[in-house]
């Protein structure tokens, strides 16, 4: 209970603070008894009287804070099939004094995404981890698997990652948004979630009260509620890749090459262009595998296959340029192989190889 004196002459007023706690941004620690006194000089007279003191003291409530906030301010560009992608959110204890932080991930059922496109799948495999190195990547056997940060001191943070794998079906600008929600809970018991903090109703009392500081998150999340929450998102990049294939009679018994026509024992050139769609990713190790039918039998020896050769035309109208890398051992049996290595996106490359009619 506050106390008072009223004296009938003031000529100066000094208040003192003193406490244990050390100034931090979350503010003095709550539980700390902050003391002031005031001394009044008077005189009676003429001749100087001894001083009135006074004091006061009040304790310093509790001030609930804590912020979730992605750590990168972009879109986590991924492929279809990667494993193991992450998205990383600090965790920070802004109150006065520790608590617990009881964490979790969802992943929302369409949306606006944190960066722009809507949400439209789900990542699967979907964990929260404590990323110990602070690397933002996921590392097998250093992070550790998390619910709740656990005694987490005033001005505190640690750092998470929720880790997923992008299914083999995803394509091009697909998003996928998480959303991760922490929770005050109360400090005390190491290694154990403590309850729920609540505000302190009513009037301030001689106790320690709380007070919910914390800031609107994601999500329908409030200021005021005592939790927090912050949104992140994977977006997906993804080769997509068109193949044409055309043919052309080189030669044939009858004429040769003069105006050749496919008939048994004619040579028709094979070229099979693939390209690479300008708005993805770029496609890494291209190898293209063809079974000839039947009725054919691929031209060995001197010719084999050209891998790698440039491209002209777009759309069904690409085909395969007289150059590229021979390749003499690029064909067994009815078998014909060859490698384009990387295409990037909006780029072509071909390979062709012969065929015999038989």
């Amino acid at each position: 209970m506050k106390q008072t004196k009223t004296l009938s002459a003031v000529s100066a007023l000094a208040m003192l603070a003193m406490g244990s706690g050390a100034a931090q941004a979350a503010g003095t620690t709550s539980g700390t008894t902050i003391s002031n006194s005031v001394s009044v000089a008077y005189q009676v007279g003429g001749v100087d009287q001894i001083p009135v003191t006074g004091s006061d003291s009040f304790t310093i409530d509790r001030k609930i804070a804590l912020t979730i906030a992605e750590t990168n301010s972009n879109t986590t560009y991924v492929s279809p099939g990667q494993v193991n992608v992450a998205v990383a959110f600090s965790v920070t204890n802004n109150s006065n004094t520790a608590i617990d932080i009881a964490l979790s991930a969802t992943q929302l059922s369409g949306g606006a995404a944190a960066h722009g496109g809507t949400d439209n799948f789900d990542v699967s495999n979907f964990a929260l981890y404590k990323d110990v190195n602070g690397n933002g990547l996921y590392d097998a056997g250093t992070d550790t698997a998390i619910s709740y940060a656990d005694e987490l001191a005033a001005d505190s943070s640690i750092q998470v990652i929720a880790v997923g794998t992008i299914g083999l079906s995803q394509v091009t600008n697909d998003v996928a948004a998480v959303v991760l929600t922490g929770v005050a809970r109360e400090a005390g018991s190491a290694s154990s979630l403590g309850n729920v903090i609540t505000a302190t109703s009513g009037a301030n009392t001689t106790a320690v009260d709380t007070v919910l500081a914390d800031a609107s998150g994601e999500s329908g999340d409030v200021a005021y509620d005592g939790m927090h929450s912050d949104m992140d998102d994977f977006t997906v990049l993804a080769a997509t890749l068109t193949i044409i294939k055309t043919s052309s009679v080189i030669s044939d018994p009858v004429n040769n090459t003069n105006d050749p026509k496919i008939i048994p024992g004619a040579v028709v050139e094979q070229c099979i262009a693939v390209s690479n769609a300008a708005d993805g990713a770029s496609a890494e190790s291209v190898t293209v595998t063809e079974t000839v039918p039947g009725d054919t039998t691929p031209v060995l020896g001197s010719y084999g296959v050209y891998e790698e050769t440039s491209v002209t035309g777009t759309g069904a109208a690409m085909t395969c340029s007289n150059d590229g890398t021979q390749d003499l051992s690029a064909a067994s049996g009815n078998t014909v192989t060859g490698t384009l290595g990387s295409i990037a996106p909006g780029a072509a490359k071909g390979m062709r190889f012969r065929v015999t009619i038989q």
